[in-house]
């Protein structure tokens, strides 16, 4: 059997019930932009994306062509790295964050590992902290390093001072540093290119996750004998664990077209795909009606792709955490999430109501594989 699971990154439906301790009340990024004049999703709403519970604010299908739910997170985090672990069966511990930076501890570790000083140092938005902190590292060779609410240690350099390969070095060893009580979960190389007033980021990123601290469900299809095929960052996430294939893709459309190729050859397991630029390029730097054109782009290919599939091929739409556009937060919120399953394997179409735990989805598709 093949089973695509596919998660639209930071694409939550609504605050969670424990979204006040997050400062997150009221964040819904599926809510905020669908009232951009750019959102348009008719393949999703036609598999029930407005029928599932407290979606009252798009058109609900007559009759749904997929299984749809609601799943409330359970990890006490609001990251990717804890949001693809829970929809695989693990639950997280909380991660630590530093929002007054990270201690002389770590930074002076960091300073002895790389041979190179340290910026910043504190919570900053990625495009920001390269407009304030580009030209004074361009000067002196400095790394800009900075975090947000989330458990990051993100490293910023100018691919002319740093190349991207260095850069990569450089987060591993701080990956060696950031354990025990600083085991944040991820390590992020974010190159930048460009000049003085003029800096972007590139598509170099890469992410040093922690590992996953128990077995997942990628780690149990893969010790019974099934493909297990990752596309865009999942193997970063997962560490390669449970990866018996790794594709490259540094954007969505990269990811489309690799899921493509993928979906037009023979394979038994799962291919897990994430699509980063909705969280990335959108959700951070607040851009609603980008966020909402990415999303119009994807349902477009989704439209393309759904005739494509096998009489037993298994599809599941999903996300890991939520990114309002429209809050003042550039960072995460604390999101419920959708579950679009969409497939003979599934059986007749029917609502399974809010879920307790991104795991379903770890369940659903363990059954599936007859794990």
């Amino acid at each position: 059997m093949r089973i695509f699971l596919i998660v639209l990154d930071s694409l939550g439906i609504g605050a969670s019930s424990d979204a006040a301790l997050y400062g997150d009340i009221g964040s819904d990024t599926l809510k905020a932009i669908s009232c951009s004049k750019l959102f348009s999703a008719p393949n999703m709403i036609k598999m029930g994306l407005g029928n599932i519970d407290k979606v009252d604010y798009l058109p609900k299908a007559s009759a749904p062509e997929a299984s749809y739910a609601r799943l409330t997170p359970v990890s006490p985090n609001k990251d990717t790295t804890s949001g693809h672990w829970e929809l695989t069966g693990v639950i997280a511990d909380r991660f630590p964050t530093y929002p007054d930076g990270f201690p002389e501890e770590i930074i002076s570790a960091f300073r002895a590992a790389t041979g190179r000083g340290v910026l910043c140092n504190k919570p900053y938005s990625g495009t920001e902290v390269i407009k304030v902190y580009g030209d004074e590292h361009i000067a002196t060779g400095d790394l800009i390093v900075y975090t947000s609410q989330d458990s990051v240690f993100q490293i910023a350099a100018h691919e002319s001072i740093v190349p991207p390969d260095e850069l990569y070095r450089y987060c591993a060893a701080a990956r060696k540093i950031l354990t025990g009580r600083h085991s944040v979960a991820r390590v992020i190389a974010r190159p930048f290119a460009g000049v003085s007033g003029a800096y972007y980021r590139t598509e170099n990123r890469r992410d040093f996750s922690l590992p996953p601290p128990a077995p997942t469900l990628l780690d149990r299809l893969k010790e019974n004998g099934k493909d297990v095929i990752a596309v865009g960052k999942i193997n970063d996430i997962f560490v390669g664990r449970g990866i018996t294939r790794a594709v490259h893709a540094a954007n969505n459309e990269e990811a489309y077209a690799a899921t493509e190729l993928i979906a037009a050859d023979d394979f038994d397991g799962l291919c897990f795909v994430n699509l980063v630029d909705f969280d990335m390029l959108y959700g951070h730097r607040n851009d609603v009606d980008g966020y909402a054109e990415a999303v119009s782009l994807f349902d477009k290919r989704l439209g393309r792709f759904l005739p494509g599939m096998r009489s037993d091929d298994a599809l599941i739409l999903t996300a890991d955490h939520g990114c309002d556009p429209s809050t003042p937060s550039t960072d995460h919120s604390r999101e419920d999430v959708f579950a679009l399953m969409y497939g003979k394997p599934f059986g007749a179409p029917r609502n399974l109501g809010t879920i307790r735990g991104f795991s379903a989805i770890s369940k659903i598709i363990g059954d599936l594989a007859g794990l």
